[in-house]
């Protein structure tokens, strides 16, 4: 009805340009109503009116005055509209998983969409264009018809199907593009970079919305985050996102393998969202734990699949060794080492000096470790996983011993945690050495003493609560009482200001004010942190024998700068659950005693399923000398892989990496399996195409047609001959009629 009243489709209004064909000044236009306005005024002043009914009379009179004038311009739509049968049009369908997913006995939303379709749409399209079809999961493919899909792909790949088809307008005139999906895209390919590489093509893609834009009664694990290695006997924390509609609870279950290790009642909430919980399982033994986290159904829950979800953990029972270099005998020492002993997997190798040219060593493995307190080489402290300096200046070690440490953290890959003390920190001279550039704080410099006595509270930030150096207690509450219950300390020492990539994780509080205590950073491949301390040792001597909080402090804290030190042979992925169709793809890397790249290394890798099957392994390296390879492992079957290497120079072995993932097609598309109407309707406008829902087809092949891409020529719309027009001007001299009747004033 309104293309009728308007003369011609509404899209030609919407992407043509208004004009007037007269060629006629526009002022003139303006200066003719501005003299018929004031001409109306004058006959309706005469016949002495009320002021209201002249100004209807004249408001109807001046509209239907102007509307008469315009028309007499003549009126013009200069539009661009594609030439018939010159152009291609592509219509691409999501062949993906979440396309077969149906509600009860309703059709697939494949099905669903083919049925739209075929009702008339592409006929009209295929009228005036070259129709082509495809279907997409991954690179879009040609297809006769629609209803030929197979059908249940393992991924969705929408930025990958449109580079594929938009790639087309270079060979071919393609008009317009029609996208037909949920819009959830698995493969994660939609990126802001590819969206601005549409937007640019210059081809508007339609995009036809399938699914429901809200899920049913449905509970999702939408996301898990599973820490890739732990250590043998430890606690882990995995982190389970709930999707819900506004249920109020569920239960999450984890499972190592048949065994359920761990479960936890979660409150959901009655607004529909995100609940996030962290759950604490243990890591058990050394070896693999192919972990299963899963949501209890609710009832009546409509979709069941995407209640679980598959994680792989690497248990670790590498015994770490932490080298530790005090300068003086004190308490702070003493209680450090016993509460490393106490541990097996820790080595804290430690060197006392006791004299100016005698160091007091314990934890060392032969009688020449540590003679002269501080390693004679690199690849002697490249052994150790840590190191940890006391009360000791930085004069102590000499200029190449300086760079081995600096080495240590940014190429190692260790940590250096420097505590408080009479020679430590600012007061060692510390800031004036190499090792400075790559602590978190600018330790101060001057002549002036930083470490003195001075009572004080210890407070953990937001940081140190989600730390592991932090965890007295696994639930919040009772962690937060059992620091604010830890005796004070007497000591302190500045640490100088902050550097942009600090992190605060312990506080030092007298009062109201508040100081940075125990700060860390990232540096290269390893990190550093700062304890402004030295007396954490009355956290033990003022609490009960009994009390395990000083112990339990330090060997975390011990663990949290000795874990992430990689091995001289690494292999590991991006993930270690792979839940598309995608290759397996892992980097390995073989660095020397002193952690250089070992460019000439034999590699060999074998990979195995868990039915003992083999997989081929490809082996690239990455041809920059730099020690790296790309590992490409064609794990297809569903399983838990096995894949070890091994490094070799010449005939000595340089050792062995083993890693573990799991292939587990045909789960991501149970995900997110809801039309994402937004980002439908981001690539529509940005490409310049609409979004359209299956019920609304109709106007779909009309944008087509005034498309602006491919081949298109342009036309000149009369817009003076609009029955709206003239209906309008009829029902204007209609109304005054109507009104001076009523007023008796013909």
């Amino acid at each position: 009805m309104l293309d009728f009243l308007l003369g011609h489709s509404l899209w030609a209004f919407r992407s043509g340009e208004l004009a007037f064909a007269r060629g006629w000044p526009l002022w003139l236009l303006g200066l003719c109503a501005a003299v018929g306005i004031v001409a109306i005024v004058v006959t309706l002043l005469r016949h002495q009116l009320s002021w209201w009914k002249a100004g209807v009379l004249g408001l109807l009179q001046s509209v239907f005055l102007v509307v008469l004038l315009v028309l007499l311009w003549r009126p013009v739509l200069n539009v661009e509209q594609i030439r018939d049968r010159e152009n291609v049009v592509a219509v691409l369908m999501d062949d993906s998983g979440s396309m077969n997913v149906a509600a009860g006995a309703a059709p697939t939303r494949r099905d669903q969409a083919v049925a739209a379709l075929d009702a008339g749409v592409l006929k009209e399209i295929a009228a005036r264009s070259d129709l082509r079809l495809f279907s997409f999961s991954d690179r879009a493919q040609s297809v006769d018809a629609l209803a030929q899909m197979p059908g249940g792909a393992a991924a969705t790949r929408i930025g990958d199907a449109l580079d594929t088809v938009t790639q087309m307008a270079a060979s071919v005139p393609l008009a317009a593009v029609v996208l037909v999906s949920d819009g959830a895209d698995t493969g994660g390919t939609l990126s802001e970079a590819a969206l601005a590489r549409f937007a640019s093509a210059g081809i508007p893609v339609h995009t036809v919305g399938v699914g429901p834009e809200q899920p049913a009664n449905d509970l999702e694990l939408e996301q898990l985050q599973v820490p890739p290695t732990a250590v043998a006997g430890a606690t882990a924390t995995a982190t389970v996102s709930i999707r819900h509609q506004g249920q109020k609870s569920t239960k999450v279950r984890i499972y190592d393998g048949d065994r359920i290790i761990a479960a936890q009642d979660v409150v959901l909430g009655s607004t529909p969202g995100l609940a996030t919980v962290a759950m604490e399982f243990p890591a058990g033994e050394a070896g693999v734990r192919d972990l299963r986290v899963v949501l209890d159904a609710v009832p009546k829950e409509t979709l069941l699949t995407n209640n679980e979800r598959r994680a792989v953990i690497e248990v670790d029972d590498r015994r770490r060794s932490v080298l530790y270099v005090e300068g003086e005998p004190r308490w702070e020492y003493k209680f450090i080492r016993r509460a490393a002993e106490a541990d097996r997997r820790l080595r804290l190798a430690s060197a006392v000096r006791a004299t100016p040219n005698r160091y007091y060593r314990q934890g060392v493995e032969s009688g020449k470790d540590l003679e002269n307190g501080f390693p004679a080489t690199a690849a002697e402290l490249f052994a150790y996983d840590a190191v940890v300096l006391g009360s000791i200046e930085a004069a102590a070690l000499s200029r190449d011993q300086h760079e081995w440490l600096k080495d240590f953290v940014d190429r190692r890959g260790g940590s250096l945690l420097m505590l408080a003390g009479r020679d430590g920190l600012g007061d060692g001279g510390w800031s004036r050495v190499p090792v400075a550039q790559l602590l978190p704080a600018m330790l101060p410099g001057g002549s002036a003493r930083t470490y003195g006595a001075r009572a004080s509270r210890v407070r953990l930030t937001d940081y140190g609560r989600e730390s592991p150096v932090g965890r007295f207690d696994a639930d919040p509450v009772r962690n937060a009482k059992a620091w604010s219950e830890l005796p004070p300390l007497a000591d302190f020492q500045e640490l100088g200001r902050l550097r942009p990539g600090a992190v605060v994780l312990v506080e030092s509080v007298v009062g109201e004010r508040a100081e940075p205590l125990l700060v860390t950073q990232r540096y290269g491949r390893g990190a550093s942190f700062l304890l402004g301390t030295a007396t954490t040792w009355r956290w033990q001597m003022q609490l009960p024998l009994a009390d395990q909080r000083h112990e339990t402090f330090w060997r975390q804290l011990l663990y949290t700068i000795a874990m992430p030190a990689p091995s001289r042979v690494s292999l590991q992925g991006d993930r270690a659950v792979y839940e598309d169709d995608q290759p397996v793809t892992l980097e390995a890397e073989v660095l020397d005693d002193t952690f250089k790249p070992v460019p000439d290394a034999t590699v060999q890798i074998h990979a195995t399923s868990d039915n003992g099957a083999e997989a081929p392994v490809t082996v690239t390296p990455s041809g920059k000398g730099d020690g790296r390879y790309t590992v490409a492992v064609d794990a297809r079957a569903a399983g838990l892989y096995r894949v070890e290497l091994t490094a070799m120079s010449g005939t000595r072995e340089l050792g062995t990496a083993i890693t573990h993932l799991r292939r587990a097609d045909g789960v991501l598309e149970q995900f997110s399996a809801w039309q994402h109407r937004p980002m439908l309707e981001r690539i529509a406008h940005d490409t310049g195409g609409r979004y359209w829902s299956l019920d609304d087809l109709d106007g779909l092949p009309e944008a087509i047609r005034y498309s602006r891409a491919g081949m298109v020529e342009r036309q000149t719309l009369d817009l003076w001959n609009m029955p709206l027009a003239f209906l309008l001007l009829a029902l204007l001299k209609a109304g005054e009629w109507l009104l001076r009747r009523y007023w008796r004033r013909l």
